[in-house]
């Protein structure tokens, strides 16, 4: 620290001691500067020095008058002309600035209301007087005014710091020392950062002033204020004490009028432009007064000519840019977000840059895009207008335009390189843009420009040599793919890749979970900023709030889809209005009304102006109205009549057509008169319109340049006259138009000027000179429209919306990824660059993971498909021609496969066929087979069909016969490169990391590889199993999988299994079931739980190749397998039991011996021995083991297999016995099964049914054993059967009569119903018997049925069993029969009766032949050509009346007799009938009671002891006494209506001597003789019993009204016959009748039956009868009869008692 003696010794007093020794001092010019020197060294003596000495090194503040004295001498020493006094006194200044003895704070004496300091660097300042000024001065001042600047000691404002950096700024200007520029420019810079950075930290600390005033009055009551306000109050109450009300301080100062640099600056101009902006602290006027004067310094013109890198002009423009770019590189928040700054970029800085965005000059240019680069990073949010005029006025237009040239296209792309780097600013340019309405699209352009520069489209058009155009492409791929990059940048949160996943099939969150998620995240990441950012952006003038739109993905992409619709829709328009306005109005997109179209056709400046004016001209009412509403929606309040003009003719292009411009004029004319009606310059509105059309015609004629004579000013007023109803207009008013006319045409806006001349086609560019001239123009037309458009926009403020959402992604890449794919494809396709290449392929993948992650398929597809192509493995040239490029291609193929394997879906296809070639391609480059050479996949395959030898021939053949073997040599180097150990590992990994895949990729993939593995099976003379070979590694690597993600990847893999398995190349079928075997193996040694079916779907190929292929070998093969796998995995096995009971159910069918035997013997020992071990494990699979030893049991070609195996089925059947708590327990899906019944449903039914199978199937030997073990079993096991088990069981077996219900070959089904069915049948019959408890109640009925259907049958042995049965079945049960049961059983007997009686026999007369017909005519019938007739005929009739439909005869033959197949079946009726009869007889009497009855009258007749009783020991055995009389008289029914048939059959002997001669019965003539009497009878056996049974007594009058009826009608008959056979039959009938009739007690004869028997007709009847039996010697040979005496035949057959004589007598 010094004392004032030594600052008094040091500065001041060496100082102007110094002044005084030089020699210009001592001049006479310089005399007031001597005396000031002077005083002022008198001023500071000793004393003084002591009296002060004890200040500190800096002098108080309060001591202003000395300050003032010393700072004289110096000051005008500075406005001295000499160097040495001049740099003296300035180094002396500027050290008492920097140690802070001077601080300048007191007022200036000489000048009211400024500071002492503002005159100090005032003084400064004014040392510089132009280039002229020595260069040690120069120095001096800058280090002087940096330090003035830069001391914490002072403060300058306002116009003194504008001073101080226009001085540094002429210096470095002026001077033309090197030294001096380079530390003027870096002493600018150096002010400028301390300007700026004061600034931002005097905001730092109002911060924390305003949180403790904030936390002072938070639980204050506040008034309902902005918060805006708050924060400004408080601001500017920590303001220093010269700050204004309004937070500026005033004092008067400004910048020079006379400032050739910088303008004035004042608190009006301020004001004038930011009206609602204030600063809050003087500090931040200071910076913007700066920052406003050097953008309108970079604003100023060059010269003319081409600009001079020394000039003044050029060199002040690009240090002010240089400078601009260092602030607002360095911008702080303050600087950022203040609206003041903000609009000052907006009005100053973006103006600036639209004319320095189009200059000439490198530098410039350069330095104009580094800014706009820094304003795009910084400041976009709040200038998103002028962000998109630059876009798309400058960048864009420089790259679209064909004559700019390459070191302008070289810079804009190196700028986009940039800006394209930085993935927010991508993002948000497509949201702000693109996704808005108003705004153009520049994502969209700015891709389609890029890609046609990487494409090389313009090369030629630049003049460009070839090396720059390559860079060019170069910068054009690197901008895209780092557009690229961005985008998956951006949506990186939601990619997973499966290389860093650990687990098989772990979990993955969905699509919409990650996106939630991450949006959060991302959200919270993107739009977080400090604590102090975030208060200090709210406080006064901040803009930072105020434009924060907030995020909504769907909401842009729906505004997207509508703008789309829009420029459609003016795309149209363009074309032809009326299509384009009812498209959008289809749309939605635009209003009905005529107001609706006016202002779509004023906002919308994309509209074609020459079809705008052509639209509103159109005469039609429509157009009309929407012309009137167009003008009505212009205001020309209080415009003059020229402005009003241009206002309305800048919109659109006026028409051609005169009547056209007529209607506009004249509507024009009226609005103006209706808008300015106070005007008293035109009498009405047709002076406006002749004026109107007069100024239109003026412009025409001085601003075109076909008119040569251009109008005066005379001629003008001359041509106006009269026109304002009959009088002038002031000539002063014409002339004035006229005037301005011709000072500026009327035309339409700039920018829509522009728009319509860049429209229009390149014109071609002869030469360089003309390309450049060219240029120049389109730059100078550019930078107007440029400069309009921010003009326009520098006071509009428009929403800005900061992207976060990650699924902005999507729609971004929907919209340029044909743009990006088609560069990419160029890139690839046409040049063999490895830089170019690089880019592409690196584009290519990041093109293909935005695609992956969102699940794009098209989009992805395409990109896949090109890289598939660029690989040339797929693609149909030669892979001969393969290059580094293509190399690189398949590596990033590869890579793709390995890094986005979860996303690529169907686009597996294409990488796997890529690297099924690719092998091909490695064993080309290892020189194994050459021949593949040539073509593609199976082309390639077959077109080596003609080479009997590989390598050198083929490749000869391939490149030429002159080809030699360097140049094969060559081929197979760069073919080669493909068996490079990096991509056989990198396609290693592709397979061993499918481990990784997730559920849904890794089906995807095996999916594809199955059907590449397809194609190269396909290939009938060279099939590949590279892929088949992959499949089984990839099947053992994924076999660890979660069971879901398994089941569905075998489903794949088995399905392709299954085909393979069946190739009829056994090579290929060996390859893949010796590969089953293996992955069966491995996955059976897992095991599996109880009821799941894994095991089932991977054992399901092996089941399938054994159905469909044919050949032994792989059928064999399959059977050994399946035979390994049971013998050393049988423990593990569960649900594939069933693969392994199918495929041998396969082999069982077979013709191969050793085939059927081998899988026997694997059958067998299951079923014996392996069942024994794990029969709960094997329950589920237990009816196919069942059913597959039917299907052995079935191979009629082993016999002896089929008997082994019926055995091994009863042998199944002691499993379900022994162990039914198993079956009970086993759920599986029986779930909906009672636990009881799935003994039933899994045990027996399996075994029963598949027995009947066997039944149904097999010959008679097999057929017989079957059956016999069916009912075997039932019988054995019964016992345990539910009920409801025997109604499930019987279907069973009644299915044995089924087949015999279907049409087949008589033979086949005769032997069946006489062998299987008639065993059947009984044992149907023992079994019911067995278990009648169980069965009656629900079998009975059914069983009925079935012997019904066996007795309708034309099988006499058929028949004969049912009646057989029947009758067992009654007799064996009937004991415990309930009267129900007794009920159906007469009923069914009934039944079989009536539709067995043959009533064909009376009925039946061959075709033509009369009903009287006579022997003759029978005989007559008979021969020659009518017996031909007659037998066709007759066959006609009888197929009728058997109901056989007569097409079923087909041609009829006259060997075929189908009349005798009806003489058989009539025959089995009868036949029947007599069975029925005896059945009744059995069923009732007991078997051989009746014969045995029969031989003991007969004995005792010829004994004479008739009245002796006859006692049969099975008598009371029959079911008599149990049944009911109502069922006996149903029985007597039955008889009685079978004897009344047969007697009437008997009866008609014409009947049956036509049947006899038709060939019914052989030799004589047919009769039913023994159904006439054994039914006859029976009937009477029947009720003889009852009338002497004293327990039917309630029955006896009906039973002896029957009686007596029967025997008179019996009687009566008898008498009638003639024939003596017929009569002998009736022997043992009669001798029955007579017995019987003895034997009836004399109690019954005299009571109940005499009423009945009083009757002399029957009684002389019977006498008549008696003695016409024996006199008439009918009867000699019957002894019994000739030994009845009269009397006792009187006696018993009339019930007459000896006594009553008058009968007697009448007999």
């Amino acid at each position: 620290m010094y004392d004032f003696g030594s600052f008094n010794s040091m500065f001041v007093s060496r100082a102007l001691e110094k002044i005084l020794a030089e020699k210009e001092a001592k001049r006479p010019p310089h005399g007031q500067l001597r005396r000031a020197c002077q005083v002022a060294l008198g001023e500071s003596g000793p004393g003084r020095a002591r009296k002060i000495g004890s200040s500190t090194a800096a002098p108080p503040k309060a001591n202003f008058i000395e300050a003032d004295k010393y700072f004289l001498p110096f000051e005008l020493a500075c406005q001295s002309k000499s160097p040495r006094i001049v740099s003296t006194s300035l180094d002396c200044l500027q050290k008492l600035i920097a140690y802070g003895h001077i601080t300048g704070n007191a007022p200036d004496s000489g000048a009211p209301g400024k500071r002492l300091i503002d005159r100090i660097v005032e003084t400064i300042c004014n040392c510089f007087q132009g280039p002229q000024t020595d260069e040690g001065v120069q120095l001096q001042i800058i280090k002087a005014l940096l330090t003035a600047v830069t001391s914490p000691y002072i403060e300058i404002h306002e116009g003194t710091i504008l001073q101080t950096v226009r001085t540094c700024y002429n210096i470095y200007l002026a001077s033309k020392n090197l030294i001096n520029q380079t530390t003027a420019k870096a002493t600018l810079t150096q002010m400028l950062n301390v300007i700026f950075t004061r600034m931002e930290n005097q905001a730092v600390s109002n911060y924390y002033f305003f949180r403790s005033q904030m936390f002072r009055l938070v639980t204050e009551p506040v008034k309902a204020l902005p918060a805006l306000e708050t924060a400004d109050a408080l601001l500017s109450d920590s303001s220093n004490e010269n700050v204004q009300t309004n937070g500026i301080p005033d004092d008067g100062q400004s910048v020079s009028s006379t400032d050739n640099l910088v303008n004035n600056c004042t608190e009006s101009d301020i004001s004038g432009h930011q009206a609602a902006a204030r600063f809050s602290h003087v500090l931040q006027k200071d910076a913007f007064l700066v920052f406003r004067s050097l953008c309108k310094l970079s604003m100023k013109p060059l010269g003319d000519g081409p600009p001079d890198p020394k000039s003044h002009e050029l060199r002040s423009k690009v240090v002010s840019l240089q400078l601009l770019l260092s602030v607002l590189q360095n911008a702080g928040l303050v600087f950022r977000t203040h609206e003041m700054f903000i609009n000052a970029i907006k009005q100053y800085l973006c103006v600036a840059l639209s004319k320095n965005g189009v200059s000439s000059v490198p530098d410039v240019f350069e330095l104009s895009l580094a800014i706009f680069l820094t304003l795009l990073s910084n400041f976009k949010t709040h200038l998103k207008m002028q962000i998109e005029v630059f876009f798309k006025e400058i960048f864009l237009n420089i790259l679209e335009t064909s004559s700019s040239s390459f070191e302008h296209k070289w810079m804009v792309i190196q700028t986009l390189t940039r800006i394209c780097a930085d993935a927010q600013c991508v993002v948000d340019i497509y949201v702000n843009y693109d996704c808005d309405l108003n705004a153009a699209n520049i994502f969209e352009r700015l891709v389609n420009d890029l890609s046609k520069i990487a494409q090389g489209r313009s090369g030629h058009e630049l003049g460009m040599t070839p090396l720059q155009e390559l860079s060019l492409r170069k910068k054009g791929l690197e901008c895209l793919v780092s557009i690229l990059k961005c985008m998956v940048e951006w949506s990186k949160d939601l990619y997973v890749n499966p290389n860093h996943q650990t687990s098989l099939g772990s979990y993955k969150p969905s699509e919409q979970e990650l996106a939630e998620g991450k949006c959060l995240e991302a959200g919270g990441r993107r739009s977080s900023v400090s604590s102090l950012d975030s208060t200090v952006s709210t406080g006064v003038g901040s803009v930072g709030t105020q434009t924060a739109v907030p995020d909504d993905p769907e909401q842009f992409e729906v505004i997207k889809q509508q703008k789309e619709i829009i420029e459609h829709g003016i795309e149209l328009f363009n074309k032809k209005p009326k299509r384009g306005i009812q498209y959008l109005q289809e749309q939605g997109m635009l209003g009905t009304s005529a107001e609706d179209l006016a202002q779509f056709l004023h906002q919308e400046e994309r509209l074609c102006s020459t079809q705008v004016g052509e639209f509103l001209g159109e005469s039609n009412k429509f157009n009309k109205e929407v012309m009137y509403a167009y003008v009505d929606q212009l205001d020309f309040c209080g415009k003059d009549f020229v402005s009003a003009l241009r206002i309305f003719l800048e919109g659109f292009r006026l028409p051609g057509e005169a009547q056209k411009i007529d209607r506009l004029m004249e509507k024009f004319a009226a609005r103006y008169i209706e808008c300015n009606q106070r005007q008293t310059l035109f009498a009405s509105a047709d002076t406006a319109y002749v004026l109107a059309y007069s100024i239109i015609m003026l412009t025409t004629d001085l601003h075109s340049p076909q008119v040569k004579n251009k109008m005066t000013k005379e001629q003008y007023i001359k041509m106006n006259r009269g026109i304002n109803d009959s009088k002038d207009l002031p000539e002063e008013y014409l002339s004035t138009i006229y005037e301005e006319i011709e000072g500026k045409k009327i035309a339409m806006k700039e920018t829509k000027e522009y728009a319509i001349t860049t429209k229009c086609s390149k014109p071609s560019v002869a030469n360089e000179k003309q390309r450049r001239l060219l240029y120049n123009l389109e730059m100078e037309q550019m930078a107007k429209t440029a400069k309009a458009l921010m003009e326009a926009v520098s006071h509009a403020k428009a929403p800005f919306t900061s992207a976060t959402h990650l699924d902005h992604v999507r729609p971004m890449f929907k919209l340029v990824w044909t743009p990006l794919l088609a560069a990419y494809s160029v890139g690839l396709q046409n040049c063999d660059d490895t830089d170019v290449a690089s880019l592409c392929l690196e584009g290519i993948r990041c093109a293909l993971r935005i695609a992956c992650i969102f699940g794009m398929q098209l989009e992805r597809d395409a990109y896949v498909q090109a890289l598939a192509r660029f690989s040339l493995l797929t693609a149909s040239s030669s892979i001969t021609e393969m290059k580094q490029k293509n190399i690189d291609t398949i590596k990033t193929l590869i890579t793709v496969a390995h890094t986005d394997g979860n996303y690529l879906g169907n686009s597996w296809h294409e990488i796997l066929k890529c690297i099924s070639q690719l092998e091909l391609a490695q064993l080309i480059g290892t020189g194994v087979k050459t021949r593949y050479l040539s073509g593609s996949g199976r082309e390639r395959e077959s077109s080596i069909k003609g080479y009997a030898s590989a390598g050198e021939e083929f490749m000869s053949n391939l490149v030429g016969s002159g080809a030699d073997k360097r140049h094969m040599a060559s081929i197979q180097e760069s073919v080669g490169e493909t068996s490079s150990q990096s991509v056989v590992v990198a396609v290693d990994r592709i397979f061993t990391g499918s481990t990784r895949l997730d559920g849904n990729a890794i089906v995807d993939f095996v999916r594809w590889l199955c059907a590449v593995s397809m194609d190269e099976l396909a290939s009938p003379h060279h099939p590949r199993m590279f892929s088949l070979q992959k499949i089984v590694e990839i099947s053992y690597y994924n076999m660890n999988r979660i069971r879901l993600q398994w089941s569905r990847i075998w489903h794949v893999i088995g399905d392709h299994f299954n085909k393979v398995g069946c190739n009829p190349n056994e090579d290929v079928a060996i390859f893949a079931v010796d590969s089953l075997r293996q992955l069966s193996m491995k996955f059976l040694e897992k095991g599996e739980l109880a009821n799941f079916r894994f095991q089932k779907d991977f054992l399901r190929p092996f089941e399938h190749i054994m159905k469909k292929n044919r050949s032994p070998t792989i059928r064999d093969m399959v059977i050994r397998c399946i035979a390994q796998m049971v013998n050393s995995q049988a423990g593990n096995i569960r649900s594939g039991w069933k693969n392994i009971f199918a495929v041998f159910h396969q082999a069982a069918s077979d013709h191969d011996g050793n085939i059927v035997e081998l899988a026997f013997q694997t059958t067998a020992h299951i079923v014996t021995n392996i069942f024994q071990q794990h029969f709960p494990a094997a329950i589920d699979s237990f009816q196919d083991a069942v059913k597959c030893l039917s299907e052995f049991a079935c191979n009629v070609a082993f016999p002896d297999t089929s008997m082994e195996a019926i055995r091994l089925i009863r042998y199944c059947a002691k499993y379900v016995s022994e162990r039914p708590q198993v079956l009970r327990e086993y759920t599986s899906d029986d779930m909906n099964v009672a636990p009881g019944d799935r003994v039933w449903v899994r045990g027996w039914f399996p075994i029963l049914f598949e027995l009947s199978c066997i039944i149904n199937r097999c010959k008679l030997d097999v057929r017989t054993r079957g059956l016999t073990v069916m009912f075997e079993i039932m019988k054995s096991y019964g016992h345990t059967f539910e009920k409801h088990w025997w109604q499930d069981l019987f279907r069973i077996v009644f299915r044995i009569f089924d087949n015999m219900k279907l049409p087949e070959q008589q033979t086949e089904k005769s032997e069946w119903m006489t062998t299987t069915c008639n065993h059947a049948l009984y044992a149907i019959c023992d079994v019911f018997t067995q278990f009648y408890e169980a069965l009656h109640e629900i079998l009975l009925p059914d069983i009925l049925a079935q012997l019904h259907w066996c007795v309708k049958q034309d099988n006499e042995q058929l028949a004969r069993s049912g009646t057989n049965c029947l009758e067992n079945l009654v007799i064996l049960n009937g004991q415990k029969f309930s009267p129900e049961v007794w009920a159906q059983t007469c009923n069914c007997m009934l039944e079989i009766f009536k539709t067995t009686i043959p009533h064909v026999l009376l009925t039946w007369r061959p075709v033509g032949m009369e009903e009287d017909s006579s022997e003759k005519h029978l005989v007559r019938i008979n021969s020659g050509k009518t017996y031909k007739l007659f037998q066709c005929t007759f066959i006609a009739r009888l197929s009728s009346l058997l109901g056989f439909p007569t097409e079923s005869f087909g041609a009829i033959t006259l060997e075929i007799s189908l009349y005798q197949k009806l003489f058989a079946g009539l025959l089995i009726k009868c036949v029947v009938q007599l069975e029925l009869i005896q059945t009744i007889d059995n069923i009732v009497f007991y078997p051989a009671t009746s014969k045995k009855e029969d031989a003991e009258h007969m004995a005792a007749a010829q004994r004479d002891t008739l009245d002796a009783d006859i006692h049969i020991d099975t008598e009371d055995q029959g079911m008599y006494k149990y049944m009911s009389s109502h069922h006996l008289f149903k029985l007597l029914d039955c008889l009685q209506e079978s004897h009344s048939f047969s007697k009437a059959f008997n009866s008609n002997y014409e009947q049956r001597t036509v049947l006899w001669r038709a060939g019914f019965k052989g030799k004589s003539k047919p009769n039913l003789l023994k159904q006439e009497t054994s039914s006859l009878a029976c009937c009477l056996r029947i009720l003889f019993r009852m009338d002497a049974d004293e327990s039917r007594r309630e029955a006896w009058g009906a039973v002896q009204q029957r009686l007596l009826s029967v025997c008179s009608e019996a009687l009566a008959y008898f008498i009638t016959v003639n024939s003596e056979s017929h009569r002998e039959a009736w022997t043992n009938l009669l001798l029955l009748l007579l017995t019987k009739t003895l034997k009836i007690s004399d109690d019954k004869v005299r009571g109940g039956s005499k009423s009945c028997l009083h009757s002399g007709f029957l009684f002389s009847f019977l006498l008549q009868s008696y003695f016409s039996l024996v006199g008439g010697g009918r009867f000699l040979r019957a002894s019994a009869l000739l030994a009845i005496p009269l009397q006792a035949f009187c006696i018993v057959a009339l019930g007459l008692h000896p006594c009553n004589s008058q009968l007697w007598e009448c007999g």
